[in-house]
């Protein structure tokens, strides 16, 4: 048995260890981030207001009482939670929301995967229509 742990090797993803880079974008519209392991994501205010997982959000989840989109918003404030996650301050006034490395890692992930496949079918729509896309 090696005493080899996979958080010694720089490609692996280590869910506990937080971003390297967490850039507040001048709109404040967008968070930038990057780790360690070589990925990094961009994710809008409005992604990351939909994602908190406060009690508050979770019980208007429940009671269907959530809001299916946050429009523009932009975040205020960016506060650390210990060595653990962020706690995010939203212009509607939300700032309950605690989001711990690898949530936050997910979210980015999450996001990633839908500008991708968003973006690839408007490609898609506009080759149709004889149109290009950049």
């Amino acid at each position: 048995m090696s005493d080899h742990f996979a958080s010694d090797d720089p490609t692996t993803f280590d869910p506990a260890a937080p971003p390297e880079t967490i850039v507040l974008k001048v709109d404040h519209m967008r968070l930038e981030l990057a780790w360690r392991d070589g990925k990094a994501a961009e994710v809008s205010a409005g992604y990351l207001r939909a994602a908190c997982r406060c009690a508050w959000c979770t019980r208007a989840r429940i009671d269907g009482t959530f809001a299916a989109s946050f429009g523009p918003i932009t975040i205020d404030r960016l506060t650390p939670v210990g060595d653990y996650a962020i706690n995010i301050a939203f212009s509607d006034g939300h700032a309950r929301g605690i989001y711990p490395w690898a949530y936050l890692h997910r979210i980015a992930v999450t996001h990633d995967r839908l500008v991708t496949k968003i973006a690839s079918g408007a490609a898609a729509r506009a080759q149709v229509q004889g149109r290009t896309c950049e």
